[in-house]
């Protein structure tokens, strides 16, 4: 299936079930009695705390207002947990707990994530009150840049822009990442929290002085379990030629945390691609859940396995179907069909 014929029918799935669509426009209390969220209530235990990646809806989050008006409606179709990805909306943590309490929300992990520096420990204080538990600790941001591991940003309403050029890592590299994020870690186990490490594709390319290894083989050798919690994002994973039933066996109980994301064409890959060709490609392939090619229920079937905790929905691509809530809307809702 190609992206314009998924879009087609995420099209004719926006005629055919007002629900998850419809619910985008509508009070939360009045989408809470829909068909979706009582098939989710009664469902598995995954149906009931189904998250969504912010980054999904990143073009609605411009402004306070619109942020907080954008959580009500992504409570309203029936999320229960969020991940945010670019920041708090100016918020004080006091008052970010105070609107997911309100819209019964629950926030268990975060990509706008605390920065070393003599403030540090108080943003984990300040994680606490928002109810974190998983967080990301990155290095000073240089000027016009990101630091490794630090909060996702973008101009609302545009695609963001994916520096897609291969690094090759050498095996020190990233041990040296591993220890940085053991001793992060231990930092955040003082406030209750774990490191988490979220993937891509270039996670597993071979590394520079060790092809047969991949950076992801080392950071799960050498992260210890008890401060650091691997994300696995399972499209990219998927992507990159990788099978996360594999993984889960291979490591079982190391993948706390999940991206679930869906993708089209996956099979068309070129023989061949390296891991920046497998992003640029798998970039423009992201659909909302259900209208791709990946077969979540084994996956989910194997949470127990995996070590998996909390999980969020992520379609980077949202925005360009025309509406960013309503893409998480089908994908909210075949989540839930899938589940039950």
């Amino acid at each position: 299936m190609n992206p314009s014929q998924t879009r087609r029918t995420f099209l004719r799935q926006i005629a055919m079930t007002g629900g998850a669509i419809v619910a985008a426009n509508l009070p939360a209390r009045a989408f809470e009695q829909s068909s979706v969220a009582a098939a989710a209530a009664s469902s598995s235990k995954w149906a009931k705390q189904i998250g969504l990646e912010l980054y999904t809806v990143r073009d609605l989050l411009s402004t306070p207002k619109s942020y907080v008006a954008t959580l009500e409606k992504i409570a309203a179709i029936g999320y229960k947990e969020i991940e945010p990805a670019s920041g708090y909306a100016g918020m004080t943590p006091q008052e970010f707990r105070a609107t997911l309490d309100r819209l019964g929300l629950s926030m268990p992990s975060t990509h706008s994530g605390a920065m070393e520096g003599p403030d540090l420990e108080k943003e984990l204080e300040g994680f606490q009150v928002m109810g974190l538990k998983y967080v990301e600790i990155s290095a000073p941001r240089p000027a016009g840049g990101r630091g490794p591991g630090g909060p996702r940003t973008a101009t609302p309403g545009r695609r963001p822009q994916m520096n897609f050029q291969l690094r090759t890592e050498s095996s020190d590299a990233v041990k040296q990442t591993a220890d940085k994020l053991n001793e992060h870690g231990k930092l955040a186990k003082k406030f209750g929290m774990k490191i988490l490490v979220h993937n891509h594709t270039t996670e597993f390319a071979p590394l520079s002085d060790k092809p047969e290894m991949k950076p992801y083989d080392i950071l799960l050798a050498h992260t210890d379990p008890d401060l650091v919690a691997m994300q696995l994002d399972i499209g990219w994973a998927i992507q990159a030629g990788q099978d996360p039933l594999a993984m889960f066996k291979k490591s079982p109980g190391r993948f706390e945390l999940w991206h679930v994301k869906d993708m089209c064409d996956i099979d068309l890959m070129p023989a061949g691609a390296d891991e920046a060709k497998r992003m640029q490609l798998g970039a423009r392939s992201i659909v909302p859940l259900g209208l791709g090619d990946i077969d979540y229920k084994p996956i989910f079937e194997a949470a127990s396995l995996s070590g998996m905790k909390h999980f969020c929905v992520e379609q980077d691509t949202a925005a360009d179907w025309g509406d960013s809530v309503a893409a998480a809307g089908v994908s909210y809702k075949n989540l839930v069909a899938m589940l039950g």
